[in-house]
């Protein structure tokens, strides 16, 4: 014989909500180890003194004196220091690198989303533009080189065709070559966010707009981006956080010859001076931070989403 159904009762929930802090723990745990703590050892280090041979654990800011020294006046030949120099280089390289890849992944997300009409072929277009994803990014900037290079299938074609009588320079080892490894490593990450803003957006509000007589760039302009400025958002977050700290690309694409922030904390790691670098590591992470506030003010993405 069952029991009363007045004397079956639900367990009690935990009280004081324990039982979502439980539920967060493993998460905050994982975000404890994994980048609180190292965050706060690159703090900690980057006020260390250092020698030839060891570190010395005493609090000092003669690192980060050192990065600014001579930047609150030009040089002799009326450049910047070397850090402020350094620095506009790579917003330079984060710059283009952004404008292209909003241009690039605006566009194709626009195409996935509203002129392919079939699930199936969006999702085997999508696939598609993963593919390059599925080889390691320095394979991918090294098979560059063959089309670039003084002897490369660029050159051969333009000297074929006539148009230039000798080979081209800028094209391998250059800014030029340095953007256009960055375009094709990373506009995937402005393709994805848009993409699936696009695809939340209601249609009848496109047809509304039609019936409106608005034009299609009207529409795009005043209907399309405003609506799709969540995944603009995000996808810049991505590439300009990816950009600023990238010491890789500019490396290999640039032959070794072109200074990136990135490059310079690599330098200074290789040469065990992981005070130094540990300093310009925690003045590049509070630019992009500051970067990332002023974006976070044009769009407020927790209203968003």
């Amino acid at each position: 014989m069952s029991a009363p159904a007045s004397s079956v009762h639900a367990p009690a929930p935990m009280e004081g909500g324990v039982r979502p802090w439980w539920q967060a723990a493993p998460f905050a745990l994982v975000f404890l180890l994994f980048f609180v703590v190292p965050l706060v050892l690159i703090g900690m280090v980057s006020l260390w003194d250092f020698n030839e041979y060891e570190l010395i654990p005493a609090i000092s800011l003669r690192n980060y004196l050192a990065i600014f020294e001579g930047c609150s006046h030009l040089t002799d030949n009326g450049d910047l220091c070397v850090t402020l120099s350094t620095y506009l280089s790579t917003f330079k390289f984060c710059l283009l690198v952004w404008a292209i890849t909003l241009l690039l992944g605006f566009a194709v997300a626009y195409f996935l989303a509203f002129h392919v009409r079939s699930p199936g072929m969006q999702t085997l277009l999508f696939v598609l533009c993963t593919v390059p994803f599925w080889t390691s990014n320095v394979i991918r900037m090294i098979s560059w080189v063959p089309l670039l290079g003084r002897n490369g299938l660029v050159n051969q074609t333009l000297m074929g065709l006539g148009l230039v009588q000798e080979p081209v320079d800028w094209l391998l080892f250059s800014d030029f070559s340095v953007v256009l490894a960055f375009v094709h490593l990373y506009t995937m990450f402005m393709i994805v966010p848009i993409f699936n803003s696009m695809m939340r957006i209601d249609r009848s509000l496109l047809e509304a707009a039609d019936d409106c007589g608005a034009s299609g760039w009207q529409t795009l302009w005043n209907v399309i981006v405003p609506l799709s400025r969540t995944g603009i958002l995000i996808g810049s977050i991505f590439v300009i956080t990816i950009v600023m700290g990238d010491f890789v690309t500019i490396g290999v694409m640039g032959g070794q010859q072109i200074a990136s922030v990135g490059k310079i904390i690599q330098v200074q790691t290789s040469y065990l001076q992981f005070p130094l670098a540990a300093a310009n590591a925690v003045i590049l992470l509070a630019v992009v931070l500051m970067i990332i506030w002023a974006l976070t003010r044009v769009v407020d993405i927790r209203k968003e989403l």
